[in-house]
This record gives C-alpha cells, sequence and structure tokens, in this order.
C-alpha cells in the first residue's frame, strides 16, 4: 500500500533553515525564525535586493477542475525541485493553505506525493500565523465600526448600510448570515451581518497585492466600510482603524521561507479567496523570489479562465510583473470527464472521450495566447494513462504549435519532470513572452467585464440589469474606473453552469451583483451563486485528523 502524504513528509529528512536560506545566500540575521524549519524574511534584506535583475517569472495554471483532480500545486512544486535537478537556481512561490479547505474537502493543500513543501503539518495547519493576523485585522475593523455605530461618531454610519462583515478561518454554513447586536442598548443597535471565510476577506487580497507596509496601510486606509444616510462613502480612515490594523500584520507580511521534500527553497504566504479575490501568492513573496533566483515558478487559483486570467490581469498588471512562460496542468482523467465519462469508469481507454475532453484543454491554451505569453502543457501522469491517449492529447496540441509533456513528480519528484524543466527554460528564454494584459486600464467597468466574458468564457452575451450598470457608472464616476475585474464564477466550468463540461459556446453570462473592494482596487463581478463562507461536507477530512497513541499528526492527506 502506497503512503500516505503525510507519512511521505514525515519520513522526510529537513535541513535547518539557514541552511535552505544560504542556498539562496541569504545571511542567517534576515531569517526571523519560527522553530527549526520554517522563517519569515526580514524588510531589511529585502530593501537590499531592490537593485538586482529580475529572474524569469513561471506561471502553473491547469484545465478546469474536475473531481478526477489536476495536481496544480504538485506540479508547481515538482517543477521547481526539477528545475534545481538541472542545476539551475529556482524558487517556488505558492498560497498558504485555509483551515477551511483542510478541514472540509482537501484535508491539506502542500502538494502531494514526492513532490510537497514542508513541514506538511506546520504549513497546514497555524503555519507563522499569518491567517490569525489576517483575520484578527479584519475583526477589528468589524469591531470599530460597530463600535463607531454605538457612540453616533461621525461621520455617521448608516447601520442598514454596512457593508463590512466578519470572518473566520473555518468552513461554517451557520455563520454565512446573522443577527447581531441583539440583547438590548447596551449591545448596540441590531442589525443583519454574516461571516466570510478568511480568504474571502478584502484583508486578505490587500495583504497580498501590497508591495510593503506603507502600501498596505494605505490600501487599508481606502477600504470602504459603510455608508452614511445620504450614501456617501465610510472608509477605515474615518474611523481611525488603519494604524492598529497595520500594527497586526506587520510581521506577517514578510515572506515565509520553508523547503521541498528535496530541501529546495519555497516561498508560501498569502493565500486569497481564488474567487471572490485573485487566487494567488502575495506580491511581496514573488517580487523578492525574482531578486533572489534565476526561475520562480508561481501558481494560480482553479483552471486558467480564472486563476491565470486574474493574475495577468490583475497581479501583473499591478504588481508590473512580466511572466516569461506558463505551464498549463491537465490529467488524462480529467479530460475524460470533461469528455462525458463517469468517474468509476476513467480507469479505463477511452480516446474518443480523451479527444472530446480535450477541447477544455484547447480552449485554454487559445485564451493564454491572447496573453503572449507561451505555454506548454503538463500532463500528470497516472498509471491508467495510455500511450494512446497521451498521444491524442499531443496532436491536439501540435496544432497550435504547445508541446505536451508527460510528468511523474507524485511519484519521483524533481525527476519526474526534468524534461519538462528543460522545456520551460527553452520557452522562458526562447524571448516570446509579449506580456499584455486582455483589456486596458481605461476601459468602462461594463465592458471589462464583457471582455472577459466573451474572450475568455466563450460566452455569447453579458446579461447585466440597471442597477448593476448604473452603480458601474457611479463609481467609474468616483475614481474606480480604472480598477481591474474580478470575476466571482463557478471554477468548474467556463460557463455559470457547474455542469457544462468541456468548452461550452454560445451561453450567457448574468451579472447577479458587483463589489468594491477599494483597498484592494479591483470591482468583484459576481456571476451565479458564489459562496464566500462555504459548509463542511456530509463526511468532512476533520472527521479523520487526529493524533496517534505517539502523539503525531494522522489524518491530513
Amino acid at each position: 500500500m502506497p503512503k500516505s502524504d503525510i507519512e511521505i513528509a514525515r519520513a522526510a529528512t529537513m535541513l535547518p533553515i539557514s541552511e535552505v536560506g544560504a542556498k539562496l545566500k541569504i545571511p542567517s540575521d534576515a531569517l526571523l525564525q519560527y522553530g527549526p524549519h520554517k522563517a519569515k524574511l526580514s524588510y531589511e534584506y529585502i530593501k537590499k535586493l531592490a537593485r538586482r535583475p529580475n529572474g524569469k517569472l513561471i506561471l502553473v495554471t491547469a484545465i478546469t477542475p474536475t473531481p478526477a483532480g489536476e495536481g496544480k500545486t504538485t506540479t508547481t512544486v515538482g517543477l521547481g525541485d526539477g528545475l534545481n535537478q538541472i542545476g539551475k537556481k529556482a524558487l517556488i512561490c505558492i498560497r498558504e493553505p485555509s483551515l477551511g479547505p483542510c478541514f472540509g474537502m482537501k484535508g491539506g493543500a502542500a502538494g502531494g506525493g514526492f513532490a510537497q513543501v514542508v513541514p506538511m503539518e506546520d504549513i497546514n495547519l497555524h503555519f507563522t500565523g499569518d491567517f490569525h493576523a489576517i483575520g484578527t485585522a479584519h475583526n477589528l475593523l468589524s469591531a470599530m465600526v460597530d463600535n463607531h455605530i454605538y457612540w453616533k461618531h461621525k461621520p455617521e454610519i448608516d447601520s442598514r448600510r454596512v457593508s463590512w462583515r466578519r470572518v473566520v478561518d473555518m468552513n461554517d454554513r451557520a455563520l454565512r448570515q446573522v443577527a447581531c447586536s441583539l440583547g438590548g442598548i447596551a449591545n448596540g443597535f441590531p442589525r443583519e451581518s454574516g461571516f466570510d471565510i478568511t480568504v474571502a476577506s478584502e484583508i486578505m487580497a490587500i495583504f497580498c497585492l501590497a508591495t510593503d507596509l506603507k502600501d498596505l496601510q494605505r490600501r487599508i486606509d481606502n477600504i470602504v466600510v459603510g455608508y452614511t444616510r445620504d450614501r456617501k462613502p465610510i472608509r477605515a480612515r474615518d474611523i481611525k482603524a488603519s494604524g492598529a490594523m497595520t500594527v497586526l500584520l506587520k510581521d506577517a507580511l514578510m515572506p515565509n521561507l520553508v523547503q521541498t521534500l528535496e530541501n529546495n527553497p519555497a516561498f508560501i504566504h498569502g493565500g486569497p479567496f481564488a474567487n471572490i479575490a485573485h487566487g494567488c501568492n502575495s506580491v511581496i513573496a514573488t517580487k523578492t523570489a525574482l531578486k533572489m533566483a534565476d526561475y520562480v515558478v508561481t501558481e494560480a487559483g482553479f483552471g486558467a479562465d480564472l486563476g491565470a486570467e486574474k493574475f495577468f490581469d490583475i497581479k501583473c498588471r499591478k504588481a508590473s510583473l512580466k511572466p516569461a512562460a506558463v505551464v498549463i496542468v491537465a490529467t488524462i482523467r480529467a479530460l475524460k470527464m470533461h469528455g462525458g465519462v463517469a468517474r468509476d469508469a476513467l480507469g479505463k481507454e477511452n480516446v474518443i472521450a480523451v479527444r472530446k475532453g480535450s477541447s477544455n484543454l484547447e480552449r485554454h491554451l487559445k485564451n493564454l495566447k491572447k496573453y503572449g505569453v507561451p505555454a506548454v502543457v503538463a500532463i500528470n501522469r497516472f498509471i491508467t494513462d495510455t500511450d494512446k491517449e497521451v498521444n491524442a492529447v499531443k496532436n491536439m496540441a501540435k496544432k497550435l504549435g504547445v508541446e505536451v509533456i508527460r510528468c511523474n513528480h507524485w511519484a519521483d519528484g524533481g525527476k519526474g519532470t526534468v524534461t519538462l524543466a528543460k522545456h520551460v527554460i527553452k520557452l522562458a528564454n526562447s524571448g516570446k513572452a509579449k506580456f499584455k494584459p486582455l483589456y486596458p486600464d481605461n476601459m468602462p467597468l461594463l465592458e471589462k467585464i464583457e471582455t472577459v466574458a466573451r474572450q475568455i468564457y466563450g460566452a455569447k452575451e453579458l446579461v447585466a440589469d440597471a442597477k448593476v450598470r448604473q452603480q458601474l457608472k457611479e463609481w467609474e464616476k468616483a475614481g474606480y474606473g480604472k480598477f481591474p475585474i474580478c470575476i466571482a464564477k463557478t471554477q468548474y466550468s467556463f460557463s455559470t453552469d457547474p455542469n457544462l463540461k468541456g468548452a461550452p459556446t454560445g451561453h450567457t453570462v448574468t451579472l447577479r451583483e458587483v463589489r468594491l473592494s477599494a483597498g484592494a482596487e479591483f470591482i468583484v463581478a459576481i456571476t451565479g451563486e458564489i459562496m464566500t463562507m462555504p459548509g463542511l461536507p456530509r463526511v468532512p477530512a476533520a472527521n479523520a485528523i487526529q493524533l496517534n497513541r505517539q502523539g503525531d499528526i494522522q489524518g491530513l492527506f
């Protein structure tokens, strides 16, 4: 019986984090250690890197997710190890896992098999406390909003128009809608509110887009928490909350350094929701990594229609990043599901279904070309894959001038991605990358949303009622018109219907609601039913997570 991810991770021989840092020539006094195997990189050292040239930035994205799994984080880690295997100075940059999914569906999110980051238990649980700091900063603002209302401070917030909710880093459907300030006049003015999961907080998005502490506080200043009776916005700076919030986030904003199973360096920092926000690790970690390594491998959440689009149109645009290559991860199993095969039949050869399901991969590849960044397909290998099935994918990609490479990093670690690593280097150094966002800053907000819907999702039309259209026009008049847009849509389809697999066309995208993230500096466009507070499944992963007789954690995948 093969070992579980946690068993593989626990058997690994980790280096002291100072030795991992030494591979990047980080002096020991620049590492603020959280035990022997994890550390934060000091601001003073980051500032010293400013004049160094940048390495090459590689994005790992994926086809549209299916229950069969794709392995995006595993591929990101495996590719980083593969680059180091062939003598390149490479650094991995990924998001921190949220406790909610760890105890809900996933049971862990730090790679898998022999392509993991460690210490696995720490990373998946409390790590260096970043998420706790973000949640506390968010809830401090929530408390100060209600305190501002209670004491009737100026400018007076209309308690009916408070837009700032509370957060907790846990899946808890019972908290989606709550009534607060109950119990009498001493407790304030009763109103309806709710909780989001911490990764959906605007503070998380701000945290991951801020370039330094000064920029962090500037963005927090601009958060809109509610409105006056005459509908004028109230910002965090109006209730004097941003200073204390920045203090809570002071240490958290420093990037976290850990290592892979092969003792190669990795930054794990930040983790915004890949739907309501942009789903990428922090700008400060990515930009720091580019000063320290020749190749930086990062990932974006969900499939390329959500993750890669937001990575390019939000993160790269705002941080002036220029990616050199894209790896799009697929599995034969997932392509079969897009081709209509049921989950229990995925182990049987079905070339026809692979060809049909490859339409999903083809759409993603065509979309990526619109950003001017060369791509390669990484097939995350399963033992049930056949040569005929893989060749069907290769034949499709060949027509687009894209290579398809089989990878076996789950079983072999970095050795399983050496071929991919060599091709990525070739792409990154080819000079073919001519990155450009999908739309310009000065395009009207509604047209930006429509551009993504048509060009990335393959939609025939975008439908939005008069109220939504008017709100977008008002934000343009208020000076928010140059913001990029962040579309919240199901991750399971190019359309807004999660059941439409493959590459549907001619569908309608209905814009249900728009939200202003003035601190993060983007507009959230909500389509369909998007949950910002997930619930636990019928059988949560938490059921299997426990301490064994030796006091070791078991049950994390």
